[in-house]
């Protein structure tokens, strides 16, 4: 939009299109020095208020703007990231209402935003595109209608996200697939499609609900059942196919997974079938 910012940070994420893993939220004495720091050299009159994690930090904010006083405070009063991951306590929430709000020009509220969609991504867009607009010389009206122009316009955010994770996870079925009975330990799988052991949990925990490593138990698990019951191939040799280095480590993998003794569900199976 033309616009020109500079930021003061409060927090940092560990994130990715998944979620955030986890935050470290900086000293409120680390934010105060930032903000003085910017407006001694550039005193901007517009200032948009985004995520406050700390009630310290939330009174030292809004200590400094009180003392500043600049023209226009934009902030977005959103409690969750896109993915839905809570980003602020109600005890922090209730100092930002009680010093922070007070002190706003604009408190964008969900039926603000287009579609009404409050993630935290989203409605800070909206916000910065409302402080440009009022950088501008606009009035609020003016602003949030431009801004809501321009998210409407604006390209989907992380269009190719969905679509990664669905590859990534449809990659691993298939090196499974390919290497189960190499392979069980999920740092292989990881290290075949180039990622992390934990994002590709992050993966399989979206898109099926469950860890990597019980898709690859079930997997051979499932190899083991049909040479049990299909197959008259000595369970020596179903361990060594298998990847096992002894028909006793197969027989307590295989307990530990059916609860029962391959020789036990060999014999169950058959019974049944009969």
């Amino acid at each position: 939009m033309g616009g020109r910012a500079v930021s003061a940070v409060t927090s940092i994420t560990v994130q990715n299109t998944l979620g955030i893993d986890e935050f470290y939220d900086l000293p409120a004495d680390v934010v105060r020095l930032q903000l003085e720091s910017i407006i001694n050299d550039l005193q901007p009159q517009v200032v948009k208020v985004g995520l406050l994690r700390r009630i310290d930090v939330v009174e030292t904010v809004a200590d400094v703007l009180c003392r500043y006083k600049p023209r226009h405070i934009i902030y977005a009063p959103v409690l969750k990231s896109s993915r839905g991951d809570q980003l602020v306590s109600p005890e922090t929430y209730a100092a930002i209402e009680g010093l922070l709000l007070p002190l706003c020009t604009v408190v964008l509220t969900r039926e603000d935003l287009p579609e009404g969609e409050p993630s935290h991504g989203r409605a800070n867009r909206f916000a910065s595109a409302v402080a440009v607009g009022l950088s501008r010389g606009e009035s609020v009206e003016e602003a949030v209608g431009g801004a809501r122009k321009m998210l409407r316009e604006a390209p989907a955010e992380y269009a190719d996200a969905g679509s990664r994770s669905a590859e990534l996870y449809n990659l691993f079925l298939d090196a499974v697939g390919r290497f189960f009975h190499r392979y069980a330990d999920v740092s292989f799988y990881a290290e075949e499609l180039n990622v992390s052991p934990r994002y590709l949990s992050q993966v399989t925990r979206r898109i099926a609900g469950r860890t990597p490593k019980s898709i690859i138990d079930e997997r051979l698990t499932a190899e083991i059942v049909k040479y049990l019951t299909t197959t008259g191939t000595p369970l020596k040799t179903v361990a060594r196919q298998l990847g096992f280095s002894s028909q006793a480590q197969l027989s307590r993998y295989f307990r530990k997974q059916k609860g029962v003794s391959p020789r036990q569900y060999k014999l169950t199976s058959h019974n049944t079938t009969t």
